[in-house]
Order: structure tokens, then sequence, then C-alpha cells
């Protein structure tokens, strides 16, 4: 992995999407970073080449910018912000799967996506379902590196919070002692350790051969 490197990075207005600019920021070895975004953010460096448009494409380019090899992709919704599940597979999958083809066009090799714990392309569940397929798709795509991130429910600030997530912070410690096997994973988890999770692992320097894709589930991004 270059020492200099110029990264993309669609989602930046959530939470972990957030997270991640923030730390990408904070690398002294990132010297560009594209922020593909509808809404405009409210970080400026000289670091940051702002994509600003609808439907996340990327409209133009500088012959001097350099090509980013690695990717990020932090977008999602819920059924209830986005009012259907139509609405909701617009975004999970196929929005998420528009992005990564943009970036495999310009160029990237190493991408990573924030999925869901339990996402499955057979899930009877239709939020779980869209992510499984996302997941699919994308390791269709032959990224040299495909990391896809697992996390349970969230914790931190959004914009807009979520009901549900709350919820489970407030329960959780309750049935924590409870949890056992694949329900270890379910306790939530801090955003900014799934992007610092994401980042470390898709740089790192020891990927596993010829694998092109690792999922990390919630208890694995705390990586320091």
């Amino acid at each position: 992995m270059p020492s200099s490197r110029s990264v993309i990075l669609a989602g930046a207005t959530g939470l972990v999407g957030d997270e991640i600019l923030h730390q990408l920021l904070g690398d002294p070895d990132v010297t560009q970073i594209h922020v593909v975004t509808r809404r405009p953010i409210a970080v400026s460096s000289p670091k940051i080449i702002v994509h600003q448009s609808q439907d996340l494409t990327v409209t133009h380019w500088q012959p001097e910018w350099a090509v980013p090899l690695q990717g990020y992709i932090a977008l999602g919704t819920t059924k209830k912000i986005a009012g259907s599940n139509k609405a909701l597979e617009d975004i999970d999958l196929h929005l998420v799967v528009k992005v990564a083809r943009m970036m495999a066009v310009m160029g990237v090799k190493h991408v990573s996506v924030v999925s869901s714990m339990f996402a499955h392309h057979w899930s009877p569940s239709h939020y779980l379902r869209c992510k499984g397929k996302m997941e699919r798709a994308l390791s269709e795509m032959g990224f040299e590196r495909l990391l896809v991130a697992r996390p349970g429910p969230l914790l931190g600030q959004r914009d807009v919070e979520r009901k549900d997530e709350q919820m489970l912070q407030r329960i959780m410690p309750i049935f924590k002692p409870f949890l056992a096997g694949p329900f270890a994973d379910v306790e939530p988890v801090e955003a900014v350790r799934v992007a610092r999770g994401m980042i470390h692992a898709l740089t790192e320097q020891n990927w596993p051969g010829r694998l092109d894709m690792r999922i990390l589930p919630g208890r694995v991004l705390t990586l320091s």
C-alpha cells in the first residue's frame, strides 16, 4: 500500500461516514479525499474535494487529481426514514451498487462498505435481504480487496436519531450477560470504532492472499 494515497468516500454525512471522514483527515498519508454527497458537508479541509449531486455521481475530474485506489461506502437508511420498502431498496441496494460500479470505473481497487449484522440475500427481513444482495453484487465486481463491515446497533450522535437504536442502547445492558454464540456481537458498537476498523483492515499490509472479500462483524471492529 503506497504511503501517500487518494481516497473516495460516499456517505460522509451519515454516522459512520462522518467518522471515516474525520479519521482520514487525521491520517498524514491521505493527501486527497473525494467526498461524493447529496448534501453539503460541514467539514472543510484542503484535502477534501466535494462532488455534490443528487444521484451521487462524479461529473468532473481534474487531470492533476490522483486516482483514488481506496473507496469507502457508508450509505444506508431505514424503512421509516425512506418511507417504503422500495425506497429503502433504492438506497441500501441499488444506490450502493451504483456507487461501487462508479468507483470501479474510476480505478478504485480496494473498497470498504458498511452492511449490517445478519445480512443475507435470502433473509426474510427486507432490510437484511437488501444488505445481503448488495454484498453479493459488490463481491462480483472484481475489486482486489472488498471489506464488508457488519456492525450491530450503532452508537453515536446522528443528525436524525433512530428510535430503534436508542431503545437497544437502553435495554442491551440488561440482556448482555445472556448473549452468547452468534448473538454475542449484537451489543451496540461505537461508530468511531467501526470507522477505525474499516480503515485499519483495508490498509493493512497482510491482506490474506487472493481472498477478495472479508466480513468484519461488530466485535472485530474494535481494532485499536
